[in-house]
């Protein structure tokens, strides 16, 4: 009998593991709609327990060096709290992109030029300052 173990097939990049940003997403999911400070334990019981909760706290600690997240004392550890709304959240990822770039009319030619028509008229009501 052959009691060598089998060896274990190299996991193919993106198979089973999800991007961070896919992570970082579903945890604050979680946060906003629990709306109050969550344990890195109970992220986990939202979410389910595909991820770790190491993994849940390290997405966590994460979020928080970005300032997305705000952090309170609770026990030993910590609960986080989103610092915005999803559309807050959005609108800072926006802004970050562009800063990216030096030819900021051309990107937002392009991004204006994507807009439906009713996004386009919501935008001029926000920029002529009339309630949308």
């Amino acid at each position: 009998m052959d009691t060598r173990a089998e060896p274990v097939p190299p996991r193919r990049a993106g198979a089973e593991r999800r991007q961070s940003g896919e992570l970082e997403s579903t945890i604050l999911a979680a946060l906003w709609a629990a709306g109050t400070p969550l344990t890195p334990a109970q992220v986990q019981g939202a979410i389910g327990p595909e991820l770790a909760r190491t993994t849940v706290t390290t997405i966590l600690t994460r979020l928080h060096e970005k300032g997305t997240v705000a952090r309170t004392r609770a026990g030993r550890g910590f609960a986080y709290t989103p610092t915005e709304d999803a559309p807050g959240m959005i609108a800072r990822r926006m802004h970050s992109e562009l800063r990216k770039e030096p030819d900021r009319g051309t990107v937002l030619a392009r991004f204006v030029s994507q807009l439906t028509d009713e996004d386009e008229r919501l935008l001029r009501e926000l920029l002529d300052g009339e309630p949308g």
